[in-house]
């Protein structure tokens, strides 16, 4: 099956009616790109906060027109749209398999690996594989704040203990610490499909059975290791509850901050945690500390 590509600036229109527009006459993706390098790192929940010069691009199967999808959208977005659009072919492929094309097993401090489905086995003995796949919700490890995470996971005294990975996505972190010897992983997320994807993922790594899965309303259990890699803001603001939920003496890991981010997080949490220190990589951060008695 073939594929074109409908291109067009967003300018000044509503990402939300270009969505449902696009939508309306069939397309298969829709894709919001930055066309210059305007970085957007700190949406509020729920925002859908886009670059001041977004570029769209969705997806059609070859059998629909084109010619008439792009006059459905004139009519319904404005005849600039026909001006400004361009579109071209689309070679078909396992898209999924093209994006692990560039992407290879890896490793996160001393035995901690994630790797592809599909790729062999580190040729380390004592190595803990997760195996993980690109799917709809974020996170492979190849980001600076999940490798962090996953770096120091890897040197916690896991060993039949309880985890939290609040704002699971993937599930990866997780995944991680089970794979690394947890007994029992709460995996917590805003978002249903993260929820999904996590499930499947822990079942693909045959550890769904020990796995429990939250929504952010649901009340949590105290755990001996607690983990957000979410944003600054929600970490601030979530501060009373991700304290309570860690046991006295408990771990807590925080990233999806920017360096610039860490002193204000930090902040958040000293009252309730010592030996606090921040990780960096590149521009990015996390931050560990162990809980007071």
């Amino acid at each position: 099956m073939g594929f074109y590509e409908i291109e067009f600036p967003l300018a000044a229109l509503s990402s939300e009616a270009v969505e449902a527009a696009l939508l309306e006459v069939g397309a298969c993706s829709i894709t919001f790109v930055d066309r210059g390098d305007e970085p957007v790192l700190e949406p509020k929940p729920g925002e859908m906060r886009l670059w001041s010069d977004t570029l769209v691009r969705a997806l059609f199967q070859e059998a629909s027109d084109a010619a008439l999808n792009l006059d459905h959208l004139a009519a319904t977005l404005g005849e600039h749209i026909t001006k400004s659009a361009r579109v071209r072919a689309v070679e078909d492929q396992v898209w999924e398999r093209a994006w692990l094309s560039g992407w290879h097993s890896m490793r996160f401090g001393r035995r901690l690996w994630v790797c592809p489905r599909e790729a062999e086995a580190p040729e380390d003995v004592a190595a803990v594989v997760v195996r993980l796949d690109p799917g709809l919700a974020f996170g492979t490890g190849t980001h600076p704040t999940t490798a962090l995470c996953l770096q120091i996971l890897d040197s916690l005294p896991l060993a039949d203990r309880t985890v939290i990975d609040y704002g699971c996505g993937s599930g990866i972190l997780g995944i991680a610490a089970l794979k690394l010897g947890a007994r029992a992983v709460t995996a917590v997320d805003l978002d249903p499909q993260a929820l999904l994807a996590t499930r499947d993922n822990a079942q693909r790594n045959g550890v769904a059975s020990q796995l429990t899965l939250l929504g952010v309303d649901d009340k949590l259990r105290t755990a001996y290791c607690v983990m957000a890699n979410i944003l600054a803001g929600p970490l601030i603001e979530l501060a009373p509850k991700l304290t309570a939920a860690c046991e006295p003496q408990g771990h807590l890991l925080l990233s999806g901050l920017l360096k610039t981010q860490a002193y204000a997080v930090k902040a958040a949490y000293a009252s309730d945690f010592d030996r606090v220190q921040v990780v960096e990589r590149d521009e990015w951060c996390c931050i560990y500390g162990r809980k007071v008695t």
